[in-house]
């Protein structure tokens, strides 16, 4: 299948790089961008350098559309693409709110043209790890799972520094973190409280804390943060018969459980710690635990790219869907709400 992109930045030349590579099913041909300098490096790459949106919309042979544009461009050009025949596929966020995606889906149904967002980090490996720890129900029922990613660059670059872009770290890194979550328990959502920084931006959160409540009444913690120098665990998550932690990218951590064959014998002594005694805090017998390793997990991002194609063969069901998206852009409506009136909202999303 023949592809196009549409912006051909930092992320548009991701998608070409890697799909170049990786992913013989596709081959791309071509990209589109407004900047003179970027129609220079096109064609220093040998691709076809559309000269406008009109000229990728008039080429029959182009079956998929990939845009890696600002934000607040993304609603027109899926739009226009699917109605000129094309299948698209759009970089996240996917729009700028949840009425703008539902215009697309509107237009996607219209056409019956593939519609997919790319919510890549769901082919992460600590993502993945995660959820296998829960398939395999290690630690039990989650109830408290905390989701983290932490930096110190206490900076926006470019156009993700702007509000009319749609920019900020809720719309950069915390839409990929609500995903996560919100695979992960997929009973609905029932309330959403949410706290914003702006401390090195003059336009747009740089610092974002959100807590969520479901309606099983598992709770998350999502939490995206650029001025910390000493991050805490990447994930934390804990379940009713142990914890898991996975602390960094490179997936490092463990999982501690109950031991079901070992006895625990309560005690009335007290325990004193540096804090002073307590029973309560005092730390478990290490018999009554045991530690295992994090499971062994693969995973690979140009899964995404060939789940698209046998989607559109119609040989696979599509894995991420515009409905999934448009029930995360629905709690980012209400996360923005959150953070403006410092108010918890409730929802059932």
């Amino acid at each position: 299948m023949k592809l196009a992109i549409i912006g051909f930045g930092g992320m548009g030349n991701w998608h070409y790089e890697n799909i170049s590579e990786r992913v013989p099913e596709i081959e791309v041909v071509g990209a589109y961008d407004i900047r003179p300098e970027i129609q220079e490096q096109i064609k220093d790459l040998d691709l076809k350098c559309y000269s406008s949106l009109e000229d990728i919309l008039e080429d029959k042979s182009i079956d998929i559309v990939t845009i890696a544009t600002p934000n607040n461009s993304h609603k027109d050009y899926v739009i226009k693409c699917m109605e000129h025949g094309k299948n698209v596929i759009c970089e996240k966020p996917v729009t700028m709110n949840a009425e703008e995606l539902e215009e697309i889906i509107k237009v996607r149904n219209k056409t019956g043209k593939l519609f997919s967002i790319h919510q890549n980090r769901r082919w992460d490996r600590d993502y993945a790890i995660i959820k296998q720890i829960q398939e395999d129900n290690t630690i039990g029922k989650f109830h408290m799972i905390e989701n983290r990613v932490q930096g110190s660059r206490r900076a926006m670059h470019g156009w993700r520094a702007y509000k009319e872009n749609g920019g900020g770290m809720l719309l950069d890194w915390g839409v990929h973190l609500l995903d996560q979550m919100m695979e992960l328990v997929k009973s609905p959502v029932t309330q959403v409280y949410a706290h914003f920084f702006s401390l090195y931006s003059e336009e747009v959160d740089d610092n974002v804390k959100i807590m969520l409540k479901f309606g099983d009444g598992t709770s998350g913690l999502i939490e995206v943060s650029t001025n910390c120098f000493i991050n805490q665990s990447r994930w934390h998550v804990t379940g009713d018969e142990g914890t898991a932690i996975i602390k960094n990218w490179e997936c490092e951590g463990e999982i501690v459980k109950l031991d079901s064959t070992a006895p625990m014998e309560w005690s009335d002594q007290i325990v004193y710690t540096e804090a002073g005694p307590t029973r309560t805090m005092a730390p478990r017998p290490s018999e009554t635990t045991i530690n295992l390793e994090l499971p062994v997990v693969k995973t690979d991002w140009t899964d995404y790219y060939k789940n698209i194609v046998a989607a559109i063969k119609g040989t696979e069901k599509l894995i991420v869907t515009p409905e999934q998206a448009l029930r995360v852009m629905k709690v980012i409506d209400l996360i923005f709400e959150s953070a403006l009136k410092e108010k918890s909202k409730s929802c059932n999303i």
